[in-house]
This record gives structure tokens, sequence and C-alpha cells, in this order.
């Protein structure tokens, strides 16, 4: 059964509030399970990982599907993260991508596709028509953050490459280099890691591909230089790290529903009355907050985005 949640809500420019000043409030860190509390002072990482900034980005705010809750902590998006081939542990990321080189980038672009190529970032990547989006983000366990993303549609980036009528899924696959990403050096998964949208999904208004984030080039740690985000969906369909892009007549493998196939479905829309085997998905913790609130059905962007699943089981389509 399909349920609807309205919660769409606007914010303007001026309520967002500057990066700088969620970056002085003490990280909310939880590693092997427990959760760091305190008041803002000090932190549980040294000044040259939690501190380096990225290069600025210049782009325009689009308002059209910003949330209008507090924004996670800079601080918070960039020392908490899934990356496995940067280290299993939440913090692991931050400390071992420090050194990780984004460019030179090349995007391999394949498959059901009228223009296939090897293309570099700055050919497919236009930094002059950047956006920013306010999304919310949710991780199947059971923690969330509300980051602004920076990128473009990824309508606009798929249509550059005129995918022909055969293409009704499209496929991104990360980087695989065990010397530059030491997490691949264990057998955690089958690398390299893979993920997979249908074309509708991939089209709608509101996915994106992400070059940056609070205004500035995406860190390593979260993907750089170029990552997906498909902010209806649990964390770990937003591909980080992205080399190849081939469209399909057939839906793609990812990399979890190999590692888990009871446990991590094709689509892994969120969706709190599909519970994961170990777990259950009612209830998240959002970074920087003590009390748990209640999962929204489709992270809050039903009203967008559910009619794209209208008539299907999302107990079996999970």
């Amino acid at each position: 059964m399909l349920i609807k949640v309205k919660n769409p809500a606007d914010v303007t420019e001026n309520d967002v509030t500057d990066a700088q000043l969620f970056a002085q409030r003490r990280s909310f860190i939880r590693a092997s399970g427990q959760i760091a509390l305190g008041t803002a002072l000090g932190t549980l990482f040294t000044p040259s990982i939690v501190d380096a900034r990225g290069q600025p980005l210049k782009a325009k705010k689009n308002t059209r599907f910003n949330t209008s809750e507090t924004l996670s902590s800079y601080q918070d998006v960039t020392s908490y993260n899934n990356f496995y081939e940067f280290g299993t542990a939440k913090e692991d990321p931050a400390i071992n991508a420090r050194h990780f080189k984004a460019q030179p980038w090349t995007v391999k672009v394949d498959g059901a596709v009228n223009k296939p190529g090897n293309y570099a970032f700055e050919d497919i990547i236009n930094l002059n028509q950047l956006e920013e989006r306010i999304y919310r983000f949710r991780c199947v366990e059971a923690w969330s953050m509300v980051v602004p993303w920076v990128g473009v549609s990824l309508a606009s980036f798929i249509n550059q490459f005129q995918p022909s009528s055969k293409a009704k899924y499209v496929e991104f696959t990360t980087l695989y280099d065990p010397k530059r990403m030491p997490g691949q050096n264990r057998a955690v998964l089958n690398w390299p890691y893979v993920e997979g949208l249908r074309m509708d999904e991939a089209m709608h208004p509101l996915s994106m591909m992400v070059v940056g984030l609070y205004g500035e080039v995406l860190p390593n740690q979260n993907g750089a230089p170029l990552r997906l985000m498909v902010p209806w969906k649990y964390g770990f369909k937003n591909i980080k790290s992205i080399v190849r892009i081939r469209f399909s007549e057939h839906q793609p493998k990812n990399t979890w529903q190999i590692a888990g196939p009871k446990e991590y479905g094709f689509y892994a829309n969120v969706n709190p009355q599909v519970d994961h085997p170990r777990w259950s998905q009612k209830r998240e913790r959002r970074l920087g907050e003590f009390l748990k609130r209640e999962t929204l059905m489709f992270n809050g962007y039903a009203d967008e985005v559910a009619s794209l699943y209208q008539g299907m089981d999302l107990r079996k389509n999970f």
C-alpha cells in the first residue's frame, strides 16, 4: 500500500544559515554505535581534517524543492560518512581520503546512448550552471542529515549524452583503485561499487548530479568529484566518485543488492513501513540531535515522487 505524506516546504535564501556558523558547533559523532554528546567545545577530529575547506563554487540557489529544516553542520556532514572504499567506520573516510586526488577525472559513458565516450570532468560539468539544493539525506542505519548540495539536475546531465530509446535503466560505477582507496583492499563488498536507477527516476527533477556541498567543491570523503543525489532513496543509492555511466535495457544489479539481497533491494526507496531485517526504519536520528524523529515516506518527498511507483508493491519492491 502506498502512503502519501505531505511535507513539502520551500526555503528562501535568507533562511539558509551560513556554513561557517554551523562549522563552529561541536561535531555529533557516533563511533562503534555510540553517540558522542557535549557542548560546542573542541572536536573528535584534528583541525587538519574537519577544518579543511574546499574551493568555493558559484551556484544559484534552487528553492523549488528545498526543505525548511535546519541544516546539518558542515563538520557533521564531512566527518560522519559511509564510504567503504575508504573504510567501514564512519570516521574512516574523513581520515583515509585526505590525500585522495580527484583531478584529473574521466567518466566513461557507454551502452544505449548516442554519444558514448570517455569524458573529462570539465567537459561534462559546466561550473557556470551549478545550483544549490537543500535536501534531506537518510541512511538505512536510521541516521539522517540535511545538506545544501551543489550540482546540476541529473536529467540535464544525462541528456548531453543522448540516451537511445533502448535506455530503460542507467548504471553508475565508482572508481576502483585500491592504492588510492584503501578500503577496497578488503573484500567487504564486491568492488567496484555499482548502483542503478530506472530512467524515469533518473530524469525526475529531484535527481541531481552533485559536485559540491555548502557552496564548496565536494570533499573527498563525500564522493569527490562526482556523486549522485536521489533524495527520496536511502543513502547507499547515492553512489560516489563516479567513473562510469552505462545505459541499458535491463535492470542492473546494485552492489548492496548482491551483498545482501534480503536486506537491500534495487529501489531503496525510504519506506518506514519496511523494516531492515536487523533494525526498524520507522524512526531516525538527525545528526546533531539526541531524540529520534519519525521517518517520512519517501524521505518526505512523497508528493513529488509517489506517482513513479503507482501500482507497485512497495514491500516487494524495496
